[in-house]
Parts: structure tokens; C-alpha cells; sequence
């Protein structure tokens, strides 16, 4: 094989990807100059107070690094859940949990209540009604929104709803 064909071949098979990828100038004046590179350790993000007085809550900065795009944290039970939250909903694009340890029960206004435990996740699109009912004291969570800044909108049980929530979970 001549050195020209084995040449046009290897650029042929070159991951196109890689081609496409902009270079380090096209990346500064791109939309995404006001996020930058995070390295959040667990000693320079201590857990604070939130939302929620049985939990606490380690921001993890991707609201400052995402330049508001979205945030994260690292939730923990104080104490058990005492009482639920109180039916819902937030004013966000979505939002993520995954569960790391112990027990959350959420019900929705789907006209379902689930139980999550270590491994399982939930998404929830805003604006989603729903009322975390308990939580063990053992529960951490990673807790994920889009975007950074989100509201919390109260209101009343859905009144479509059945008395009885069906059940869902992993068991």
C-alpha cells in the first residue's frame, strides 16, 4: 500500500468526534464563559442547614460553577422525618434524586406512592405535585436541579386522587 493511500485511510477511520471537538479559542467565546472547572472536596463544602429542619444539606457548587445552570447536593437526615412535607411542587425545569442510603417515600399526583432505597433514583419534571412522606434516619441522598435556583409552590392534596395511593417500588 502506498504511503498516500495509507495516510487517507487513517484519516478516513479518525473518530469524527475528535474532529469536530472546537478548540480551546472557540471554547472562551462560546455560551458557556460563565461556568468553570469545580473541584468540590468534602472539606471545603460543609453541610448547612436547608430547606427542611430534619435535613441537612451540603451544597456541592454547581450553581456557582454552572454559572446557575444547575445545583447539587448532598442531603442527610438530621433526625427521622417527623411529618411530611406537605403536598408540593417545584418551580424548575426538573430535578434528580438518587438515593445513596437509607429509605425516602414520596407520593405523586400520579396517584402513586414509592418507596426508594440505596441504588434507586427518581426524576421529576417541575412542576410535578408531590408530598415526601418519610424518610429514615439513616437517609442520604445526591439531589440535582436544573436550574440552580428553584421555588417551592405549596398546595392542596390533589383532589383527583384516590384515598388509597398505589404502591410502587423495587420489592
Amino acid at each position: 500500500m502506498s504511503g498516500d493511500r495509507a495516510q487517507r485511510q487513517l484519516e478516513n477511520a479518525m473518530d469524527t468526534t475528535e474532529q469536530l471537538r472546537p478548540s480551546p479559542v472557540e471554547q472562551s467565546t462560546s455560551p458557556n464563559e460563565s461556568m468553570h472547572l469545580l473541584k468540590s472536596f468534602v472539606s471545603t463544602t460543609p453541610f448547612v442547614p436547608g430547606r427542611r429542619p430534619f435535613f441537612k444539606y451540603r451544597d456541592l457548587g454547581l450553581e456557582g460553577a454552572s454559572g446557575g445552570r444547575m445545583r447539587a447536593y448532598h442531603s442527610t437526615a438530621v433526625k427521622g422525618m417527623l411529618e411530611p412535607t406537605g403536598w408540593h411542587y417545584h418551580t424548575c425545569e426538573m430535578q434528580f434524586v438518587y438515593v445513596i442510603k437509607g429509605r425516602i417515600t414520596l407520593e405523586f399526583e400520579d396517584g402513586t406512592v414509592a418507596t426508594f432505597g440505596a441504588g434507586d433514583s427518581l426524576f421529576i419534571p417541575g412542576g410535578v405535585i408531590h408530598n415526601e412522606i418519610y424518610a429514615s434516619e439513616d437517609k442520604e441522598t445526591l439531589e440535582v436541579s436544573v436550574p440552580g435556583k428553584i421555588g417551592t409552590v405549596n398546595v392542596e392534596r390533589p383532589e383527583h386522587l384516590p384515598p388509597t395511593l398505589r404502591a410502587v417500588s423495587n420489592e
